[in-house]
């Protein structure tokens, strides 16, 4: 799937892109305690959007990496369209 086919609301989402961005993490309190949480942008030939990356994940995304992420969903936030690994997707990096 391509980023600029991505609406809000969309489950089991397959995309592939290169990181081109990637923020300091921040310190949040979620429901199940203390987690750092960063936002990076992936891009693809169509269009960029932002993913949200959690606790391990931050370290396994780097700038110029080409990443997949399977079973992933999208939501917006303050607006902005955000995809996310969520509990069941997966992130990998592509060779």
């Amino acid at each position: 799937m391509k980023i600029a086919e991505l609406k809000p609301g969309m489950r089991r989402v397959d995309v592939k892109g290169k990181i081109v961005d990637v923020e300091s993490p921040r310190e949040v309190q979620t429901k199940f305690g203390p987690g750092q949480v960063a936002s990076a942008t992936l891009q693809d030939e169509s269009g960029s959007v932002k993913v949200t990356l959690w606790n391990e994940n931050i370290s396994r995304v780097a700038v110029n990496d080409t990443i997949e992420i399977q079973n992933g969903y999208v939501d917006s936030f303050r607006g902005e369209l955000q995809l996310n690994v969520g509990r069941y997707g997966k992130l990998a990096k592509v060779e």
